[in-house]
């Protein structure tokens, strides 16, 4: 049997659910795990769907059939079949811990992602990447260079068919043009220091102010840099026996597991932008399984 997930937007009102449960059971399909959302403010709601298609309905079926049972609830909908992995580009510069946790998780089965190519403009992790019979791709940025620079970075993303950019401490500013073409489709990770200490060494500014919390933050990347969608934070607690450097460590670590729930989410559907801010629902049953330890 196929499992498939359905997603949907449209604007609030009564008899979605059941439209869209009558629709797949009238098709011999079986959910599975289902969430939904009805935001009050901005009067849009949000569904969530995983089913199996018990008679062996395929998708072109599903998503024909869709458009006339549910035309005048104004919905956008979106099937997807839950064995295709994403396809990933990964951006790095010269800090390699969200990058090593990413091909780590990927390789286990723990992050089911399908990283097509790795970019830097640095040469530091090519190694790394290569020995996993990933494509690295160096692209040096500079002022002069930018423009030409992103347009290398687009070529990649479009001959690999990419999905998604993942920002793993990509230390370069995006274009605004950039962030537009690819909005909703970029992730990024920092830390949620934001905007106390901005700037060279974060966290040595965090220490000297004895900050009691350090936190990462994951979001979508818009023109407004740092200040996209979140999709996902955390927090360690911090004390005053700890010098600046346990700090960067402990920051690395949160970094590396707020980029990998936040690509998870993604990767899943379980995100949908909402203005300024996202519905994230909660992952399906199994859906973190690794499919080995090593």
């Amino acid at each position: 049997m196929k499992k498939y997930t359905l997603t949907v937007t449209c604007p609030s009102t009564r008899g979605i659910v059941a439209a869209v449960a009558g629709f797949l059971a009238g098709k011999g399909c079986n959910i599975t795990d289902s969430s939904q959302f009805d935001d009050i403010e901005t009067g849009r709601f949000f569904m969530r769907v995983s089913f199996l298609s018990e008679e062996d309905v395929g998708l072109e079926e599903l998503r024909r059939d869709m458009a006339a049972e549910v035309a005048h609830f104004a919905m956008d909908y979106v099937f997807h079949d839950e064995a295709e992995k994403m396809k990933v580009v990964i951006m790095v510069s010269r800090f390699g811990h969200c990058l090593n946790d990413l091909l780590y998780r990927s390789r286990i089965g723990a992050l089911p992602i399908d990283i097509v190519a790795v970019i830097s403009n640095h040469m530091d992790y090519q190694k790394v990447v290569v020995n996993q019979d990933i494509p690295f791709h160096f692209i040096r940025v500079t002022k002069e260079n930018k423009p030409q620079a992103e347009a290398q970075l687009m070529q990649v993303v479009e001959d690999s068919g990419a999905e998604l950019v993942v920002l793993a401490r990509y230390m370069q500013v995006l274009s605004d043009e950039l962030c537009r073409k690819m909005s909703g489709r970029i992730i990024n990770i920092h830390h949620s220091f934001l905007p106390s200490f901005k700037g060279a060494n974060p966290y040595k500014q965090a220490f000297e102010r004895g900050v009691k919390l350090i936190g990462a933050t994951s979001h979508y990347v818009t023109a407004d840099l740092d200040e996209g969608p979140i999709i996902e934070q955390d927090t360690v607690r911090v004390t005053h026996a700890q010098s600046a450097e346990d700090y960067v460590s402990l920051g690395r670590d949160v970094e590396s597991q707020v980029l990998a729930r936040a690509i998870h989410a993604h990767i899943h559907r379980r995100v949908f932008l909402n203005g300024n801010k996202t519905v994230v629902f909660p992952a399906s049953p199994g859906s973190y399984a690794s499919e080995r330890m090593g």
